[in-house]
């Protein structure tokens, strides 16, 4: 008990110094609120290598041909066929596939016919512009397949053969229901990384942290002082991020936020462990902010924003099971779009906890040697 009067002390000095510092309080308050109204519009994202599913009860000629052509596409790398829809529509829920194409039962029928027929296509609403992508790919490949049968085989019909198409989670496929909540986690892991990653160096800088070194406070405790202070400014500035994504931009919410809250300090938690670890081992501002830029460059390229996992080399994706925000991208939208169970969220939410132990623990030692 008798350490915690000199932790407070440090606690509410680290909340002071950030307080005090003008330009501190703009960089937290400004930055972050301009980029969630200019890059919820701006960010654009591409797509290739598509995982697809099919649910086939025709078994006929036509529908062979059409998903053979499908196959042959250089757009779809995986084509997986599914016995049921429940097969298809976990498939989907699982993200294993972004789109599954199902034929009705007379599909070959109805067509030999000249009969007006069509295929479903069910799509990952939570992926909106890979969705609309994959729509035009398979519609390329549709309007092809209806004038190679009106050559090839001479049935002319009525009317071609056309999509029908639904999305899950996001029936309008609207990009901005994926991208505002994608920010509110972007810019939550730059203002924790960047917080954490200049504490320490600051200190150096403006010669304070040789007076942390001969204090009393044990390296837990200079741990733990500046951890707090950068939890606490972060969950608040994610809560007024979550408050603008939800009464500005109308984002609807699903899930629980208890869950949301729950996984979000974890996440924090992972990125102020990797910011103290980066703080520790730099001497100047200047230093940490060129390793939290390292950090930052392949984060964001391996995180699945810009380029989804899936797309991604199949050696290089095991990596990105080690940043903490590829795991909390599948929570805060799983929370958003889908009201994610508890068992997902816990799923990817203790890869997470994983992290911030290992990275706290790592920044602790660095600390203990540094007063060593």
């Amino acid at each position: 008990m008798r350490r915690w009067p000199r932790l407070k002390a440090l606690i509410i000095k680290e909340l002071l110094a950030v307080w005090r510092d003008k330009k501190s309080r703009i960089t937290l308050i400004a930055p972050p609120l301009i980029q969630l109204i200019i890059l919820s519009h701006a960010a654009t994202l591409d797509v290739n290598n598509i995982s697809l599913g099919v649910y086939n009860q025709d078994k006929g000629w036509y529908s062979h041909e059409l998903i053979q052509r499908i196959k042959g596409s250089p757009y779809f790398k995986h084509v997986y066929e599914f016995g049921s829809f429940q097969e298809a529509k976990k498939a989907i829920d699982l993200q294993n596939v972004i789109v599954s194409v199902q034929f009705q039962p007379n599909f070959s029928r109805l067509i030999t016919r000249g009969q007006p027929a069509s295929l479903q296509m069910i799509l990952d609403g939570r992926k909106p512009n890979a969705s609309q992508i994959v729509t035009g790919y398979l519609s390329s490949i549709v309007e092809t397949f209806n004038t190679d049968i009106l050559t090839q085989k001479g049935v002319e019909l009525p009317v071609p053969l056309g999509i029908e198409s639904r999305a899950f989670f996001n029936p309008n496929l609207e990009y901005i229901l994926y991208n505002v909540p994608c920010l509110v986690a972007i810019l939550s892991m730059l203002l924790a990384l960047t917080l954490t990653a200049m504490s320490v160096s600051r200190e150096r800088e403006n010669g304070t942290f040789d007076q942390l070194l001969v204090s009393p406070l044990q390296p837990w405790e200079i741990l733990v002082g500046k951890l707090i202070p950068a939890m606490v400014i972060g969950i608040g500035e994610s809560t007024v991020l979550m408050f603008i994504t939800l009464y500005l931009f109308k984002i609807p919410f699903s899930g629980s936020f208890f869950l949301l809250y729950f996984s979000m300090i974890v996440f924090l938690l992972s990125m102020v462990g990797v910011g103290l670890f980066i703080s520790s081992l730099s001497h100047t501002q200047q230093q940490s902010i060129l390793g939290s830029f390292v950090f930052m460059t392949p984060t964001m390229l391996l995180s699945g924003y810009a380029t989804p996992i899936e797309n991604m080399p199949s050696w290089l994706q095991p990596f990105t099971q080690l940043l903490p925000i590829s795991h909390f991208f599948i929570i805060i939208k799983g929370l958003f779009l889908k009201n994610m169970p508890a068992g997902d969220v816990l799923m990817h939410t203790w890869p997470m906890a994983l992290i911030a132990l290992f990275t706290l623990s790592l920044a602790g030692w660095m600390f203990k040697r540094r007063i060593e």
